[in-house]
């Protein structure tokens, strides 16, 4: 039987595997359902797409930062659960959606509840050593790997069967994670590590300020800002772009994601770390935004190559844990929820403006009113962004950030689950 502490690691990686597991289920049809409701027209359906992408960032920039604070006042422990049942509702509201007005209904209720990921995240940090700390947000990719692989293709089953059943399903699931956590897990924050709760801090412009007091954490704020944007590409092209480029059928639209799976969890448990420990966190910074971006420009190219590219543009997650060891390190244990927090509006942002870039440029280049077709176009925007923020994150960061460990000190899983955590409250 799991002890208390081995429990609490367990569920941080199961909670985040439930919930890729659940979003990986709705992918397959979230956008054949927008494109449903109006009335198979790509360039309208990929323009909504946006349009609700951007209203969840939206409520979230403003929610992730007060979710963040006050996981740092009250604890991780009452935020993950409050997150577990929210999506859970939310995916009700998707499942019985009549129209598109109840689509916006769940995004926004998702919007403000989402945060379970940015309070595992501080959870990591608080249980884990800084030199650690990048092969564990590995294995917390690992979950969100092992999540895409079997969510998407049970997506696109049921899909085939119901569209709105894999809602239902993810849904369930959600519930399913809230109940193993209000049972199974314990808190991570001991009372004396933790932080009054303030207005001041607890707002999008506190978690700027957050980022300015800690002068360091500017810059690589900027590259992940980029980062974000760039990323929303995948998320907003993946399903309608191949679609429309390639004719793909949703069975074949979630096994090329159950790839994505499969390749996330052997980027995330075999390679991130070793990467990390053989060239340090800062080279690895820049070895995996040069791959994000060569997977960007491979995937415009041709069907052959955009199989290819699903695979280049894995190594990308190497930049992203990185990226985020090196930040943990620049707080305190009682700033970790509020860094998380800043971290979550920063990506906010750019869910805001990524949906509408990529969207647009889209549905701009694939406009029946043209003669000409480019949809590939979008995929080279994503290409520049990252090579930008790869510039960027060259010159802010120094090679006292190359911080490594022996190759055999590498973040296993059994390790993961065993980390130490201090007592439980």
């Amino acid at each position: 039987m799991l002890n208390r502490r081995d429990a609490a690691m367990t569920f941080i990686f199961v909670t985040v595997l439930l919930d890729m597991l659940a979003l990986g289920i709705i992918i397959p049809v979230f956008q054949p359902l927008l494109l449903h409701f109006e009335g198979g027209n790509y360039a309208d359906a990929s323009l909504l797409s946006g349009a609700f992408a951007t209203i969840f960032a939206i409520v979230q920039f403003f929610a992730s930062p007060v979710l963040g604070t006050l996981s740092d006042r009250v604890g991780r422990r009452p935020i993950v659960l409050l997150s577990n049942l929210g999506t859970s509702l939310d995916y009700a509201i998707l499942a019985l959606a009549p129209n598109v007005g109840w689509l916006f209904i769940g995004r926004v209720l998702s919007g403000a509840t989402t945060a379970s990921i940015t309070v595992a995240s501080a959870y990591v940090a608080d249980v884990t050593p800084p030199e650690k700390r990048a092969g564990a947000y590995g294995m917390i990719s690992a979950a969100f790997g092992i999540g895409f692989v079997i969510g998407p293709a049970i997506g696109g089953l049921l899909g085939a069967h119901d569209p709105r059943l894999p809602f239902w399903v993810a849904g369930a699931l959600s519930l399913v994670n809230f109940l193993y956590g209000l049972v199974v897990l314990p808190e991570s924050l001991p009372t004396q590590k933790r932080n009054a709760f303030a207005w001041s801090r607890a707002n999008p412009l506190g978690s700027i300020r957050m980022l300015r007091r800690h002068p360091e954490l500017a810059g690589l704020a900027g590259v992940n800002l980029i980062g974000y944007v760039a990323h929303e590409a995948l998320p907003q092209l993946f399903v309608l772009y191949t679609m429309f480029a390639f004719g793909w059928t949703m069975k074949t639209i979630g096994l090329s994601l159950a790839l994505v799976g499969v390749l996330t969890i052997v980027v995330s448990a075999f390679v991130i770390q070793r990467v990390v420990d053989r060239f340090g966190e800062r080279k690895a910074l820049l070895i995996g935004l040069f791959f994000g971006a060569l997977g960007f420009m491979l995937y415009g190219l041709n069907q052959v190559f955009f199989w290819i590219a699903i695979a280049v543009n894995m190594l990308w997650m190497i930049a992203s844990s990185a990226s985020q060891a090196i930040m943990t390190r620049r707080v305190g244990a009682h700033e970790q929820g509020e860094l998380q927090g800043a971290i979550t509006m920063l990506r906010s942002v750019g869910m805001l403006i990524g949906p509408l870039l990529f969207t647009g440029v889209f549905a701009y280049t694939i406009a029946p009113a043209h003669t000409w077709k480019a949809p590939s176009a979008a995929w080279a925007v994503g290409g520049v962004l990252l090579l930008a923020s790869m510039a960027i994150a060259a010159r802010v960061t120094k090679p006292a950030d190359d911080v490594r460990e022996p190759v055999d000190s590498v973040l296993t899983l059994e390790t993961a689950l065993n980390a130490e955590l201090p007592p439980a409250e």
